[in-house]
């Protein structure tokens, strides 16, 4: 199963559903994410895997473009997670699911609240993500 998350800067929200499918799917699954205008991977977003054991730190920001094209002619899930901004488009025969999340990134605030979203935006994408696992994987 191939499974592409994307939101726009490829830089949070995508970056932490790569992260947990990864884990979540194991070698059952191929997962990547990407975003229409790639920036910089979010050292928060680093952090927020990290404390649930999860390692990001070599992953970068990186657009559609950048990924194997043998990987995205066999998608077979395209999953945003766009709440505020235009999502991106994949031109593409797999099913499109959108599970709107707001970016953690974009708000200020000290550290500590700064963190404290990267956390909720890990949290919500891990439930939905592990309702979507169960789902696919025919698991109750």
């Amino acid at each position: 199963m191939n499974i592409l998350f994307m939101c726009v800067a490829n830089s949070a929200r995508s970056q932490l559903a790569e992260g947990l499918a990864r884990h979540a799917f194991g070698p059952s699954a191929h997962v990547e994410s990407a975003g229409s205008k790639p920036s910089t991977l979010n050292p928060l977003a680093v952090a927020a895997l990290a404390e649930s054991g999860i390692d990001i730190s070599r992953h970068r920001s990186k657009s559609v473009d950048e990924l194997d094209s043998t990987f995205v002619a066999r998608l077979d899930y395209v999953i945003t997670l766009c709440a505020e901004e235009v999502c991106p488009v994949v031109l593409s025969k797999a099913k499109k699911l959108h599970w709107p999340f707001p970016d953690p990134a974009g708000k200020g605030g000290s550290d500590e609240e700064q963190l404290a979203r990267f956390r909720e935006a890990r949290d919500g994408i891990r439930a939905r993500l592990v309702a979507f696992r169960d789902e696919v994987l025919g698991k109750s």
